[in-house]
């Protein structure tokens, strides 16, 4: 019995070490956190940016970073890879899109490629046949680049496949969802409001949360009425990113601030209807594909 004693020490010893070492990662992870608060992000998807020399004081960073807003609005730029990857762990309502150093992309690929939240990374280098060695062994690597050009084009186009593989059906209390989302839409189609004074608020509610481009909420503010609501939900704009991911997330923040548009977009679908059925001839042939 006496010789047993020992052991109870050692084992009750390395799990007080090792419940030591995990609150110290996670406290470590929420300094972090802290030191850099998640802002509210108003599309499905985030990038972040990872290279230990980035300078954001010089041109080339500033012209990269203006270039890259136009196509995705929520950017966080880091030079610490432990921090970035305590921060992309931390991310759980959106996909993620990463710019990494061919450096520090060859460091830390193997501890995140396996995160449910990384969408893509693409790695930013000036020697492209050097890092395409490791970097086509990695699937979730897009592609290695010399020039943000072709990133911001790929991420172009992955940005749009992310807002529609988002827009998924869950049969969990899908009866109760059903009956709120039709509370929900009646209500908004039932409010008069004034146009014009929702467009504003609406532009301002985005300037605040800092996480669309300024270019476009100009465009929007101003040229609102001289497009019609399908014009703006399939352009290459916020809104039908914002408005997924509201209507995806139930973020009844978003959907009032949107409700004008909603309101703008169903009754434009509903007139198009309206004038297509007059046209449809009464009996319509069909065919049916293998």
């Amino acid at each position: 019995m006496s010789k047993q004693k020992p052991i109870t020490t050692v084992i009750s010893g390395a799990a007080a070490m090792l419940s030591t070492t995990t609150m110290t990662n996670a406290n470590n992870r929420t300094a972090v956190m802290l030191s850099r608060p998640m802002r509210r992000v108003l599309q499905n998807f985030r990038l972040l940016w990872l290279d230990a020399n980035l300078d954001e004081s010089k041109d080339d960073f500033k012209k990269s970073f203006r270039r890259l807003r136009r196509v995705v609005a929520s950017i966080e730029t880091f030079t610490d890879a432990q921090e970035c990857i305590d921060f992309l762990s931390a991310i759980t309502n959106e996909k993620v899109f990463m710019i990494v150093s061919g450096s520090c992309g060859q460091k830390i690929v193997t501890d995140i490629e396996f995160m449910p939240q990384l969408e893509s990374v693409y790695v930013f280098c000036r020697n492209q046949s050097h890092h395409e060695q490791w970097a086509n062994k990695v699937p979730k690597i897009k592609g290695v680049y010399t020039k943000i050009k072709p990133i911001c084009k790929a991420l172009q186009i992955d940005g749009e496949n992310c807002d529609r593989s988002m827009i998924s059906i869950s049969y969990n209390g899908i009866d109760a969802l059903f009956m709120y989302t039709q509370l929900l839409k009646e209500a908004l189609l039932e409010i008069e409001g004034d146009d014009t004074k929702s467009v504003k608020e609406l532009a301002e509610y985005c300037c605040l949360q800092n996480d669309i481009d300024e270019g476009e909420i100009r465009k929007i503010d101003k040229e609102y009425r001289d497009h019609t609501p399908i014009w703006w939900y399939t352009a290459p704009f916020f809104i039908y990113s914002m408005l997924n991911r509201g209507l995806r997330l139930m973020d009844i923040d978003i959907i009032l601030k949107m409700g004008f548009f909603i309101r703008d977009l169903h009754n434009h679908i509903a007139q198009l209807h309206q004038e297509q059925q007059d046209k449809v001839p009464k009996k319509c042939q069909v065919f049916r594909g293998q």
